[in-house]
């Protein structure tokens, strides 16, 4: 039987997300108590794709997870690459051990991936240590350090004690919203994304990521499985975007509502190439979902005592890098190295503050401003987004200067991760846990 005491000095995660939960494989790698409170009643495998990059693959590569498992939910990507709206290549690089890293980078469905975590956290820690169909609303700091959250349940309004309480509760954090009650409201700049998923034949290497059209208007285009031995045929994650010139002509706070093909496809019926069928694709898919591009303005700090924030509640930001659940993991991560030198306690989270706020609120600003795909702005600005030749337009040392800049600032440049050594030691064990 579990003491009070020691349900005292365990840490409380607020949210059963991809941040959520790697952290809690983290915190039960290094011997750290904790509980995962998750406001669905049943975990499900929702969502469409996502890509892990190598920095964060290397990391559930340390949690214990196989290469075999990962390719249960995703597959190693060769090369990212944006094409023009004539076809033509604007820039591609190959991606992950293709490209020299220790590590691939995996593209992968995000439901799939979210119930592999859930899965492995049960299966070590105990169905008791996530609780299911309750929410943390706030928190009160207590006199000696600790924390109380304060959780709507299915019977009603309860307290669970705790050294540490992490929000990993999303965009829409109730965590956030206390520790920042005058932050601006959830940014939206205009753009509209319709996510779906599509069986076709994977297009370039057999498994790119394809930016096609221009600033204003793209479709995104990666497989999320391997093909089918026998059709060829793959999980082929789409998301087709528009920007609209007045933002607030249309609402921005929806969040994954399905819609039919019909209310957008006319926007890619022309989009037809001798080696993609971008309306064929749209049609291909079973459901689509619309939601806006949104995020939030940084926050100063993350931290609040023995209380702090991760993932999206923390650095919620434009999906346009391919980097926001990658975060999320390297937050995890970061956390649970924090824990190992500095004890469960405000200490380690203000520590966490200081490594990772003010470079991960860079990149959420750098994110707005089109991330990688700024080259499409860039080529748009220049000729209008029509090119024989792109060399005539932006020289190849240029486009990789341009590529250079955003991977080194978004934590992934290849020499400086292959080089670093592991966030948390093999076999680190923190063999007690209090307040710091």
């Amino acid at each position: 039987m579990v003491s009070v005491a020691d349900e005292n000095a365990r840490v409380i995660i607020a949210g059963g997300g991809i941040g959520g939960l790697t952290l809690a494989l983290t915190l039960q790698q290094i011997g750290v108590p904790c509980l995962v409170v998750e406001q669905v009643r049943e975990m499900k495998p929702l969502g469409v794709g996502i890509n892990l990059q190598p920095n964060a693959v290397r990391e559930l590569l340390e949690l214990g997870f196989s290469e075999i498992d990962l390719d249960r939910f995703g597959v190693p990507a060769r090369e990212w690459a944006l094409v023009g709206l004539n076809g033509q290549e604007i820039y591609a690089e190959s991606r992950g051990r293709f490209a020299g890293y220790h590590w691939p980078q995996y593209a992968a469905h995000r439901g799939n991936f979210q119930m592999a975590l859930y899965d492995r956290f049960c299966r070590l820690a105990g169905e008791e240590a996530i609780r299911l169909g309750c929410r943390v609303t706030g928190y009160d700091i207590r006199e000696d350090g600790s924390v109380a959250a304060r959780v709507d349940t299915p019977s009603g309004a309860e307290t669970i004690i705790g050294s540490v309480l992490i929000g990993a509760d999303g965009i829409h954090s109730a965590i956030r919203a206390q520790m920042h009650p005058d932050q601006p409201p959830i940014h939206w700049g205009g753009a509209v994304m319709w996510r779906g998923t599509s069986l076709a034949r994977p297009i370039r290497t057999g498994s790119s990521f394809i930016g096609l059209g221009t600033h204003r208007q793209r479709m995104v285009i990666y497989p999320i499985s391997h093909p089918d031995p026998n059709t060829g045929l793959a999980l082929i994650n789409w998301i087709a975007e528009v920007t609209y010139d007045d933002p607030s002509a249309r609402d921005s706070t929806g969040w994954f509502n399905r819609v039919e093909l019909d209310d957008f496809i006319h926007y890619f019926e022309d989009w037809t190439y001798d080696w993609l069928d971008v309306p064929a694709l749209i049609r291909g898919a079973e459901a689509a979902y619309e939601n806006p591009m949104i995020d939030r303005d940084p926050v100063p700090f993350w931290n609040d005592g023995p209380v702090a924030l991760m993932g999206d509640a923390a650095h919620p930001m434009y999906p346009t890098g391919s980097n926001g659940a990658s975060q999320a993991i390297i937050d995890s991560r970061v956390l649970g190295a924090k824990f190992l030198q500095h004890g469960v306690g405000a200490a380690a989270l203000a520590a966490f503050n200081d490594d990772l706020c003010k470079p991960v609120s860079e990149i959420v600003l750098r994110n707005r401003g089109a991330g990688p795909f700024g080259l499409l702005n860039m080529v748009n600005d220049r000729c209008g987004g029509a090119f024989e030749n792109i060399e005539d337009v932006i020289p190849k040392a240029e486009r990789e200067d341009f590529m250079a800049k955003y991977k080194s600032a978004a934590g992934f440049a290849r020499d400086s991760l292959n080089a670093a050594p592991p966030t948390i030691p093999a076999g680190a064990w923190l063999a007690s846990s209090g307040h710091g």
